[in-house]
């Protein structure tokens, strides 16, 4: 039989605890833009970076400049002692761990013929095991209370694109885990989704060589590339109470280039 628990926005206003987000590699991109979009809802927001301390120290302060409280904690979400460690600093900073944004990744693109072993298990070891670490963490921390677990997969994970053999098969395995945990968790009053982007304005895509970055645009049907706060604005729906009936979905936004 299904849980249902209160919305932790609605219990704030009537005087509960202040909701809390923690957005695992929230200091720049599109996890910046997920920390400012969860701080400007009310939210408490703490981040966790790998090695930009600058970057968090910079998206905390802007928290604060809002009106929330903010915490930035060093974490590489590969390793399962860190993972516990920020897990535990999230939760005795904020009143209520109520929403987890799985946000970090990395890539390391190449063809299979000549792909390392290593470079396929470091993407697969930060994308999927990470991930892993994330949920499992934030369901024993939520059980009681009920949450949101948004995650951040990709269009790559559902569509080919040749040269990211190891990246597609953790965004993959990202959207079969939404699924299946969502399953899993619905009873203890926690939804899990993912959003998947195709391409977004981040430092990534604006090194991009300007001739290539205009053709790839050009495949897009709506002729240019999703904003982070566009992908932010969509986390936070999936995030929130307007959201208190969506779970195991794996939302798209790619300009319909993937249609």
């Amino acid at each position: 039989m299904s849980t249902t628990h209160p919305s932790v926005e609605d219990s704030h206003q009537r005087g509960g605890p202040s909701p809390g987000a923690l957005i695992i590699g929230g200091s720049r991109g599109i996890g910046r833009a997920c920390a400012l979009k969860l701080a400007e809802a009310g939210y408490d927001i703490v981040i966790s970076y790998r090695s930009r301390a600058d970057d968090a120290t910079g998206v905390i302060a802007d928290v604060e400049y809002m009106g929330r409280r903010g915490l930035a904690v060093r974490s590489d979400i590969s390793d399962e002692k860190q993972v516990r460690s920020l897990f535990r600093e999230s939760v005795g900073f904020l009143d209520m761990l109520s929403s987890v944004i799985i946000n970090a990744g990395v890539t390391k693109d190449g063809l299979i013929g000549t792909m390392s072993f290593e470079s396929w298990h470091k993407v697969l070891r930060t994308n999927l095991d990470g991930a892993f670490l994330c949920c499992r963490e934030s369901v024993k921390r939520m059980r009681r209370t009920g949450g949101s677990i948004v995650l951040m997969s990709s269009i790559s994970g559902s569509h080919a694109s040749a040269g990211q053999t190891n990246y597609s098969a953790s965004k993959g395995g990202i959207n079969a885990l939404t699924r299946t945990l969502a399953k899993e968790a619905a009873s203890l009053g926690i939804r899990v989704n993912a959003v998947a982007p195709g391409f977004t304005e981040t430092e990534m895509v604006r090194r991009m060589d300007p001739k290539a970055r205009s053709e790839l645009t050009s495949k897009i049907p709506m002729q240019r590339m999703a904003t982070p706060l566009e992908i932010a604005n969509t986390v936070r729906f999936l995030a929130g109470s307007e959201a208190s009936y969506i779970t195991g979905q794996v939302l798209t936004l790619d300009g319909g280039l993937t249609l």
